[in-house]
């Protein structure tokens, strides 16, 4: 039924929360600000880090949100020296999918940040395609899953959106496409249903005999 399998980062393959959160958190102190709690912090994982910003620090301008842009990115990116690690299962299962299916990633990271982990996960030759938050509109927009179709040739019917948010799943409604869940990410199975899941997987590894009963 699909051929291209588009999937989320963080929460979806890369169980990188606890690390995001500590580096919101850090950087909100760095800058002064009212530390946001750890669920408010949460509830922005896979937003561009432009657009979680501005839901987490709505009171603030842009120039202070442009400060706590740059110091997320220094502690993530170097000072927090925490690594974040794949779900069980995630290389065997895309392993196994890359046999029959056209893989990619759609991401609100930064390139520079996908990039790094894409090394240091060994996951880089399975995709055909990746996507990233400061190269596209944040999701829900669809721009970031239409430019990768765009890249390889693929119609909106025939891609299945992959991932642990509600931003993921209106991405692919919004862009025409299909979503599947995951259930041990950010955002419960109920909210991913209710923004147009066709199911939830509780790990990754279910994955293959849910594409084959379809």
């Amino acid at each position: 039924m699909y051929q291209l399998l588009v999937f989320d980062w963080d929460g979806t393959l890369m169980d990188s929360e606890a690390k995001i959160v500590a580096c919101l958190q850090a950087a909100a102190a760095e800058m002064r600000l009212a530390t946001p709690a750890e669920k408010d912090a949460r509830q922005v994982i896979g937003l561009g880090l432009v657009e979680a910003l501005k839901m987490l620090f709505p009171e603030h301008d842009e120039a202070t949100r442009k400060g706590l842009a740059e110091a997320y990115r220094d502690h993530f990116l170097v000072r927090n020296r925490a690594r974040s690690r794949l779900f069980p299962g995630v290389t065997e299962t895309l392993e196994s999918l890359a046999d029959d299916y056209l893989l990619a990633v759609a991401t609100g990271k930064s390139r520079r940040g996908l990039e790094k982990e894409l090394d240091d996960s060994g996951l880089r030759p399975l995709f055909q395609a990746t996507r990233c938050a400061d190269e596209a509109f944040s999701k829900p927009h669809p721009q970031m899953l239409e430019d990768i179709l765009d890249k390889l040739g693929m119609r909106p019917s025939d891609t299945l959106v992959i991932g642990d948010t509600e931003f993921d799943m209106r991405m692919a409604a919004n862009a025409g496409s299909h979503g599947l869940g995951v259930s041990y990410g950010v955002h419960e199975p109920q909210r991913l249903m209710a923004s147009g899941a066709l199911a939830t997987l509780d790990a990754l590894s279910e994955m293959p005999v849910w594409l084959s009963s379809r």
